[in-house]
């Protein structure tokens, strides 16, 4: 399987790198200075109430010192060292697997994969292939702890908590009618078959009529079933590839 990818590498913008990292250091280190600063130096005694019996004031005043030494180092600390590990980790992001990945040893030269393929309505499509029945758009799932399902509702887990999200049988079939409206566009005297399939080892979850279901394993003998269509001649299919690769 030939494989049509961006080369482009998706980082975050240089100018906040560098903001998040200095914010990062500068919480870091006053979180070692004012550990440094209470327990190192006499502060912490000077501040506190020495009398045996101390009245109220001096009591809350000691309990403020010793609230704001133990708790306020660390968290300074702490906030800086996540703030510098979230950069990093935006830094070393590896892509994430692709649904095709496991098929592409098992396809010949016939099959095109391509990714993050931008159509001209500006919807981005993670999963492609063009072969000898036509174009096969594919949908995946975030991972199950991430994700829920009741009934007809799908959620997923963000920052905020649950929040809603698009049924990604009916996600991946609009996809699949995107791409099929964006090549009828294209005038041509031949017409190219769009199928959409989502790729889930869930085995609750069922096809519908405009969405096939196929675990990861699946792809390369669901793609082989699918009919050859006539008018998809060798030429016709490297010049889709050609549209496509001026897409990613």
């Amino acid at each position: 399987m030939q494989l049509i990818a961006s080369t482009r590498t998706v980082r975050p913008p240089l100018g906040a790198v560098f903001v998040s990292v200095v914010v990062g250091l500068i919480l870091l280190a006053g979180g070692l200075f004012l550990g440094w600063l209470m327990f190192a130096t006499p502060m912490i005694s000077r501040l506190t109430p020495a009398s045996l019996r101390p009245s109220a004031g001096q009591m809350a005043l000691g309990a403020a010192v010793w609230g704001v030494a133990l708790v306020a180092p660390p968290a300074f600390a702490l906030v800086g060292a996540w703030r510098i590990s979230r950069v990093v980790r935006a830094l070393t992001a590896r892509p994430r697997a692709r649904v095709t990945s496991r098929a592409a040893s098992q396809l010949g030269d016939d099959y095109v994969a391509a990714s993050e393929v931008v159509l001209p309505d500006g919807r981005v499509i993670h999963d492609l292939v063009l072969g000898p029945f036509g174009i096969a758009v594919f949908g995946d799932l975030p991972p199950s702890r991430y994700l829920r399902r009741t009934a007809s509702s799908w959620e997923i887990r963000g920052h905020d908590g649950w929040v809603n999200m698009e049924n990604p049988l009916e996600r991946t079939a609009r996809d699949a009618e995107r791409v099929r409206r964006w090549f009828a566009g294209i005038e041509r005297d031949y017409v190219v078959k769009v199928f959409a399939a989502l790729v889930t080892t869930d085995p609750t979850i069922s096809r519908t009529p405009t969405c096939a279901v196929v675990a990861p394993e699946q792809v390369a003998a669901w793609l082989s079933s699918l009919p050859p269509a006539r008018q998809l001649s060798t030429d016709r299919r490297s010049e889709i590839a050609e549209r496509l690769a001026g897409l990613v």
